[in-house]
C-alpha cells in the first residue's frame, strides 16, 4: 500500500506546501489533518482587513471541500490529532481513526500567549489567530466604537493601525518602554510610537493590564499597573505566541521553544518534518510569511525525492502599518554590534545594526523609498547560508 504524506495543520504553512508538492507531484496521496475547517486563506491579512471590509467569509478562497478538489488531496477537516505513533508511522485521531503515513509533516502553527488577569471580563478577552477568530472578533466590534489592544507587538500595532482606519478609538497597552521592542532600537520605536499617535491611537507604555470587569451598562474596566484603569468596549490581546509542541513532544521528539527540525526540516524522527511557526530550524523560530514559503518550497523538493536543505537569504519584514510604514530586519539574536541611525532628507528614519566591521547585520526602516529598502536589504547576509 502507498502510504500517503500526511499535513498535520491547513494554515498557511500546511497549504503552501501542499501547493508546492502538486507542483513536483501530480499523483502523490496527500492528506490534510486540521481540527480547524479546513478554509484557504491568508493568515497575514487578518491584521489589516477590518479597514477593507473583508469578513471571514471573503477572506476565505476555498472551503475544505474546494481546497480537496483544488490540491488532488483529502482534507479531514474539524479532526483533532491525538497522538502520533512515530513507532508505527500512524497518527491517532481523537474519532478513534488511524492513518498510516510514508511522511508526517507538522505545520501546528502556534497559540495566542496569554497573560494571567483577574476579574470577571478576563474570559472575555479576545485574540485573533486564525479565521474563525477573525470571524468572532469582527462580531465582538460591530458595534464598539473603542477599542483598547493589549500588546506593541508587530501584531499589535498592525491590528492598531487597521481598527483605527475602521474609525474607532484605540488604544495600546505595552509594558515596554516603546513598541517592537524586540525588532528596532529605542530612536525607532520612539519615532514609529509618535506616528501611530499622530494617527489618533492612544499608546500607553511602561504599563500592563491587570485586571478586566465587565460594566453594568456594557463593556469593560481595565485596570492599569499603576492603579489607573480605562472604560472600552472590546479587548483584543496581541501579546505574541507560542510555537505548538505538545503533540510532538508527546510523540518523544525534541522540542525547545519549537519543535526542533535540521536544515532539512527534519525532527529527531526522520519520517517526521516540522514546518512554519511551530517548527525551530537551526535553533531558529521565524514566525514570518518569507520563511514559511522558503521552507516550504524546499521541504516539498525533500519529500518528493531531492534532499533540499534549507536556505534563508536575507528576509525583511514589511509592517502593515500605514500611519507609520515601517521595514525592520532584525538582527542575529546573537549578534555583537551596535544601532546607528540617521535621518533621511524626506524624514525618514534609518537605523543600522553593524558589527566591528562595519557589516550590516540588521536594519529598521521608518519611511523611506522602496529603493532604499532594496539597497539595505542587498547590504544583509543571509539568515542562514
Amino acid at each position: 500500500m502507498n502510504d500517503p504524506i500526511v499535513v498535520a495543520g491547513s494554515g498557511l504553512a500546511g497549504y503552501t506546501l501542499v501547493r508546492e508538492l502538486r507542483r513536483l507531484d501530480a499523483s502523490a496521496p496527500i492528506v490534510v489533518v486540521t481540527r480547524d475547517d479546513g478554509a484557504v486563506y491568508s493568515k497575514p491579512m487578518l491584521s489589516n482587513a477590518l479597514a477593507a471590509g473583508r469578513t471571514a467569509a471573503t477572506l476565505a478562497t476555498a472551503d475544505a471541500a474546494g481546497a480537496a478538489a483544488q490540491f488532488g488531496a483529502t482534507v479531514l477537516a474539524g479532526q483533532h490529532i491525538e497522538a502520533v505513533d512515530p513507532a508505527a508511522r500512524a497518527l491517532r485521531l481523537a474519532s478513534g481513526e488511524r492513518i498510516a503515513y510514508r511522511a508526517l509533516v507538522l505545520a501546528l502553527g502556534a497559540d495566542p500567549i496569554r497573560v494571567p488577569l483577574e476579574g470577571d471580563g478576563a474570559g472575555d478577552v479576545l485574540t485573533v489567530n486564525d479565521l474563525a477568530d477573525y470571524a468572532r472578533f469582527r462580531d465582538a466590534i460591530e458595534a464598539a466604537a473603542d477599542v483598547t489592544l493589549l500588546g506593541a507587538g508587530l501584531i499589535g500595532c498592525e491590528f492598531a493601525n487597521d481598527l483605527r482606519l475602521s474609525g474607532r478609538k484605540v488604544r495600546v497597552v505595552e509594558p515596554a518602554a516603546w513598541p517592537l521592542g524586540r525588532l528596532v532600537p529605542q530612536t525607532v520605536g520612539e519615532a514609529f510610537a509618535q506616528r501611530l499617535r499622530e494617527a489618533g491611537i492612544e499608546m500607553r507604555h511602561g504599563a500592563t493590564a491587570m485586571s478586566i470587569a465587565r460594566r453594568a451598562g456594557g463593556g469593560y474596566r481595565v485596570r492599569l499597573t499603576g492603579d489607573t484603569s480605562v472604560a472600552t468596549d472590546v479587548v483584543l490581546s496581541a501579546i505574541g505566541l507560542r510555537p505548538r509542541t505538545a503533540l510532538a513532544a508527546a510523540a518523544g521528539l525534541r522540542t525547545n521553544r519549537g519543535i526542533a527540525a535540521d536544515r532539512l526540516l527534519r525532527t529527531s524522527d526522520p519520517a517526521i518534518y516540522a514546518l512554519g511557526d511551530c517548527a525551530e530550524v537551526d535553533g531558529l523560530v521565524l514566525p514570518f510569511v518569507m520563511p514559511l514559503m522558503h521552507a516550504a518550497r524546499a521541504l516539498a523538493r525533500t519529500l518528493c525525492g531531492e534532499e533540499t536543505r534549507l536556505r534563508y537569504p536575507a528576509m525583511p519584514v514589511v509592517v502593515k502599518t500605514p500611519a507609520a510604514p515601517l521595514t525592520v530586519a532584525p538582527p542575529p539574536p546573537d549578534a555583537s554590534g551596535a544601532w546607528e541611525c540617521a535621518t533621511g532628507a524626506d524624514g525618514s528614519l534609518e537605523a543600522s545594526f553593524v558589527d566591528a566591521q562595519g557589516t550590516l547585520l540588521g536594519f529598521a526602516l521608518l519611511g523611506g523609498t522602496p529603493a532604499a529598502r532594496q539597497a539595505l536589504s542587498r547590504r544583509l547576509p543571509s539568515v542562514l547560508d
